[in-house]
Protein backbone atom coordinates (compact mmCIF):
# COMPACT_ATOMS: atom_id res chain seq x y z
CA UNK A 1 0.00 0.00 0.00
CA UNK A 2 1.18 3.43 -0.77
CA UNK A 3 0.49 6.65 1.52
CA UNK A 4 1.65 10.06 0.92
CA UNK A 5 4.93 11.44 2.56
CA UNK A 6 2.38 13.48 4.67
CA UNK A 7 1.40 10.17 6.45
CA UNK A 8 4.66 10.03 7.87
CA UNK A 9 4.99 13.45 9.09
CA UNK A 10 2.24 13.56 10.57
CA UNK A 11 3.21 10.56 12.41
CA UNK A 12 6.32 11.75 13.84
CA UNK A 13 4.50 14.87 14.61
CA UNK A 14 2.15 12.72 16.69
CA UNK A 15 4.53 11.22 19.01
CA UNK A 16 6.28 14.45 19.43
CA UNK A 17 3.12 15.38 21.07
CA UNK A 18 3.40 13.20 22.70
CA UNK A 19 6.30 14.34 24.71
CA UNK A 20 5.59 17.80 24.65
CA UNK A 21 3.98 19.49 28.42
CA UNK A 22 2.39 22.29 26.52
CA UNK A 23 1.02 22.99 22.77
CA UNK A 24 3.63 23.07 20.01
CA UNK A 25 3.39 25.76 17.49
CA UNK A 26 3.36 24.01 13.83
CA UNK A 27 6.75 25.91 13.46
CA UNK A 28 8.53 24.57 15.76
CA UNK A 29 7.31 21.16 14.76
CA UNK A 30 9.00 21.88 10.76
CA UNK A 31 12.14 22.98 12.45
CA UNK A 32 12.26 19.95 14.73
CA UNK A 33 12.05 17.15 11.75
CA UNK A 34 14.06 20.49 8.74
CA UNK A 35 10.58 19.91 6.50
CA UNK A 36 8.11 22.69 5.03
CA UNK A 37 6.57 24.27 7.23
CA UNK A 38 3.68 25.11 4.94
CA UNK A 39 3.68 21.51 4.03
CA UNK A 40 3.56 20.11 7.69
CA UNK A 41 0.97 22.87 7.98
CA UNK A 42 -1.31 20.76 5.64
CA UNK A 43 -1.15 17.60 7.37
CA UNK A 44 -1.96 19.16 10.73
CA UNK A 45 -4.51 20.96 9.18
CA UNK A 46 -5.89 17.11 8.61
CA UNK A 47 -5.16 15.39 11.62
CA UNK A 48 -7.12 18.45 12.99
CA UNK A 49 -9.91 18.03 10.95
CA UNK A 50 -9.71 14.40 12.17
CA UNK A 51 -10.42 15.34 15.90
CA UNK A 52 -6.95 13.96 16.28
CA UNK A 53 -5.45 17.27 17.80
CA UNK A 54 -6.28 20.65 18.15
CA UNK A 55 -5.01 23.92 18.05
CA UNK A 56 -4.43 26.41 20.87
CA UNK A 57 -4.69 30.21 19.69
CA UNK A 58 -2.31 32.98 21.38
CA UNK A 59 0.59 33.35 22.62
CA UNK A 60 1.62 29.61 24.16
CA UNK A 61 -0.56 28.70 21.39
CA UNK A 62 -0.05 25.53 19.15
CA UNK A 63 -1.48 22.17 18.47
CA UNK A 64 -1.73 19.52 21.42
CA UNK A 65 -3.75 15.73 21.18
CA UNK A 66 -7.03 15.96 21.71
CA UNK A 67 -6.86 12.62 23.59
CA UNK A 68 -4.26 10.01 25.03
CA UNK A 69 -2.13 9.01 22.31
CA UNK A 70 -3.03 5.08 23.23
CA UNK A 71 -6.04 6.07 21.93
CA UNK A 72 -5.23 7.14 18.66
CA UNK A 73 -4.10 4.57 16.20
CA UNK A 74 -1.73 4.64 13.21
CA UNK A 75 -4.77 3.84 10.99
CA UNK A 76 -6.47 7.13 12.42
CA UNK A 77 -3.30 9.14 11.07
CA UNK A 78 -3.39 7.54 8.11
CA UNK A 79 -7.16 7.78 7.10
CA UNK A 80 -6.81 12.20 8.40
CA UNK A 81 -4.39 12.57 6.53
CA UNK A 82 -4.72 10.12 2.97
CA UNK A 83 -8.53 9.36 3.42
CA UNK A 84 -10.77 6.28 4.12
CA UNK A 85 -10.74 5.23 0.51
CA UNK A 86 -9.54 1.59 0.30
CA UNK A 87 -5.92 1.30 -1.71
CA UNK A 88 -7.87 -0.66 -4.82
CA UNK A 89 -10.56 0.28 -6.61
CA UNK A 90 -11.99 -2.56 -8.55
CA UNK A 91 -12.97 -1.03 -11.92
CA UNK A 92 -15.01 -4.44 -13.35
CA UNK A 93 -12.25 -4.79 -15.92
CA UNK A 94 -13.92 -7.93 -16.82
CA UNK A 95 -16.61 -6.85 -17.70
CA UNK A 96 -15.06 -4.94 -20.65
CA UNK A 97 -13.36 -5.31 -24.12
CA UNK A 98 -14.10 -8.28 -26.80
CA UNK A 99 -14.29 -11.36 -24.25
CA UNK A 100 -16.18 -9.15 -21.21
CA UNK A 101 -17.98 -11.24 -18.90
CA UNK A 102 -21.66 -9.81 -18.89
CA UNK A 103 -23.32 -8.16 -15.97
CA UNK A 104 -25.51 -10.77 -14.98
CA UNK A 105 -23.03 -13.39 -14.13
CA UNK A 106 -20.77 -10.52 -12.14
CA UNK A 107 -22.39 -10.67 -9.10
CA UNK A 108 -19.90 -10.67 -6.85
CA UNK A 109 -16.39 -9.40 -6.47
CA UNK A 110 -14.11 -10.96 -9.14
CA UNK A 111 -10.94 -13.16 -7.62
CA UNK A 112 -8.56 -10.51 -7.98
CA UNK A 113 -11.05 -8.18 -6.32
CA UNK A 114 -11.40 -10.53 -3.45
CA UNK A 115 -7.74 -10.79 -2.89
CA UNK A 116 -6.72 -7.15 -3.16
CA UNK A 117 -9.85 -6.02 -0.98
CA UNK A 118 -8.54 -8.86 2.03
CA UNK A 119 -5.05 -7.64 1.50
CA UNK A 120 -6.67 -4.16 2.23
CA UNK A 121 -8.24 -4.88 5.09
CA UNK A 122 -5.76 -7.05 6.55
CA UNK A 123 -3.35 -3.59 6.14
CA UNK A 124 -5.89 -1.68 8.03
CA UNK A 125 -6.28 -4.23 10.78
CA UNK A 126 -2.11 -3.80 11.42
CA UNK A 127 -2.29 -0.54 11.65
CA UNK A 128 -5.03 -0.22 13.82
CA UNK A 129 -3.93 -2.58 16.12
CA UNK A 130 -0.90 0.23 16.80
CA UNK A 131 -1.16 3.67 18.48
CA UNK A 132 0.45 6.48 18.68
CA UNK A 133 1.85 5.71 22.02
CA UNK A 134 2.84 2.19 21.15
CA UNK A 135 5.08 4.32 18.67
CA UNK A 136 6.29 6.42 21.08
CA UNK A 137 6.92 3.38 23.20
CA UNK A 138 9.06 2.22 20.58
CA UNK A 139 11.03 5.17 20.06
CA UNK A 140 12.28 5.06 24.04
CA UNK A 141 12.78 1.31 23.26
CA UNK A 142 14.92 2.16 20.28
CA UNK A 143 16.90 4.91 21.24
CA UNK A 144 16.57 5.17 25.15
CA UNK A 145 14.33 7.26 27.48
CA UNK A 146 16.58 10.52 26.69
CA UNK A 147 15.31 10.84 23.17
CA UNK A 148 11.88 11.88 23.88
CA UNK A 149 13.48 13.65 27.30
CA UNK A 150 15.49 16.19 24.84
CA UNK A 151 12.21 16.68 22.45
CA UNK A 152 10.39 17.98 25.37
CA UNK A 153 13.16 20.04 26.68
CA UNK A 154 13.45 21.65 23.03
CA UNK A 155 10.20 22.04 22.58
CA UNK A 156 9.66 24.02 26.04
CA UNK A 157 10.00 27.86 25.64
CA UNK A 158 12.98 29.97 26.33
CA UNK A 159 11.98 31.42 29.49
CA UNK A 160 11.08 35.21 29.22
Amino acid sequence: MKMSGGVEWALHCAVVLTAAERPVPAARLAELHDVSGSYLAKQLQALSRAGLIHSVQGHAGGYALTRPASEITVLDVVIAVDGPAPAFVCTEIRQRGPMAAPPEICVRPCAISRAMSAADQAWRSALGAVTVADLARDVVGDYGPPVLDGIRGWLAPAEE
